[in-house]
């Protein structure tokens, strides 16, 4: 694939020596530049819900969620409370060489979705670990309302040493292809959530899916440029794919979508990551789904070859973050 010139386009050899030598700016990468060292998440379940479960947008969900509420990594079990989850997060690291550093990810459904008093004691059970250096809590730019604003405030006051990052799923800029997600808001939601969050200065990190229905290249090229000139702290680029007991998985099963091959794929990922800014800090290239409840595509099971192969078509191609971002 041919990509149109770039000013002032950089070769592999003079990338950004804080990119620790991969072709982007990785989430590993801050951390190392952040902490010193690695830092590894551990997936939380506050035990929320989300509107699209509980009546008020919908009762199914997002078509492509499962019935974990995207969770399916957390650690919890029924009952357990923030400390004993991280405590149990902790032992599946075992001997690792990781540092003192933790995050923290409320990752189930969406995580400020329940009464500001409960939120603030789930939050705060994990601020106050001393192993976690921060939280990162996914939501919905429809569910932070200023009550729940008002509290992030709070507590960045409350624990200056400590970050809190704020996770929205975001997907696609397309109407279309959103309301059949079943999304259930309008980017013009997003938009001001995101402006609000930014009045704040809190980061937030944007969740794109690559590979939707409907969705060619240069569609998809429009929702990295949107981003481009939002310009959030983090993104995380994720493949569709297909889980069991999931309205996608009907559609999959009915012949209705295609799934993308491993080539597809990284044709794709490459071309958002050349586009998007390097300013930008990449927390996922891909994704992984629980292989129990995976049906499709099986090849994103292997992630270190998913990886490995990105590395090296990158390198290869002398392609990186940014080659073609022109600020506009």
């Amino acid at each position: 694939m041919k990509y149109k010139p770039a000013s002032k386009i950089q070769t592999n050899a003079s990338l950004p020596s804080n990119w620790h030598g991969k072709p982007y700016y990785s989430l590993d990468a801050y951390c190392k530049n952040t902490f010193r060292h690695k830092c590894y998440k551990i997936a939380l379940n506050a035990h929320m819900t989300c509107p699209n479960r509980d009546g008020s947008l919908g009762t199914r969900g997002c078509i492509f969620c499962s019935c974990g509420g995207s969770g399916d990594f957390a650690v919890s079990t029924e009952g357990k409370s923030m400390e004993e989850q991280i405590r149990t997060g902790l032992t599946l690291f075992g001997s690792k060489e990781t540092g003192r550093h933790f995050i923290a990810y409320f990752q189930a459904y969406t995580n400020t979705y329940a009464p500001v008093a409960y939120l603030e004691t789930v939050y705060r059970q994990a601020l106050d670990h001393p192993q976690i250096c921060g939280i990162s809590i996914a939501t919905r730019p429809d569910c932070i309302p200023d009550e729940v604003l008002d509290l992030l405030c709070r507590l960045r006051t409350d624990y200056p040493d400590k970050f809190i990052w704020i996770e929205l799923g975001l997907q696609t800029i397309h109407e279309r292809t959103a309301a059949f997600l079943r999304r259930g808001y309008p980017l013009s939601c997003f938009d001001d959530c995101f402006q609000r969050l930014k009045s704040c200065n809190i980061p937030v990190i944007v969740h794109v899916i690559l590979g939707l229905p409907g969705e060619d290249r240069e569609k998809l090229l429009e929702t990295i440029q949107y981003l481009n000139r939002l310009i959030p702290f983090g993104i995380k680029l994720q493949l569709l794919h297909i889980l069991k007991d999931t309205d996608l998985a009907w559609y999959y099963q009915c012949e209705a979508l295609q799934t993308l091959s491993k080539e597809e794929y990284l044709e794709l990922l490459t071309d958002c990551l050349v586009h998007l800014s390097p300013d930008i800090v990449v927390h996922r290239v891909t994704g992984d789904g629980p292989k129990e409840l995976l049906i499709a595509p099986l090849w994103s099971c292997n992630k270190r070859d998913v990886l490995n192969s990105l590395h090296k078509k990158m390198r290869d191609e002398d392609l990186f973050q940014g080659k073609c971002f022109s600020p506009s």
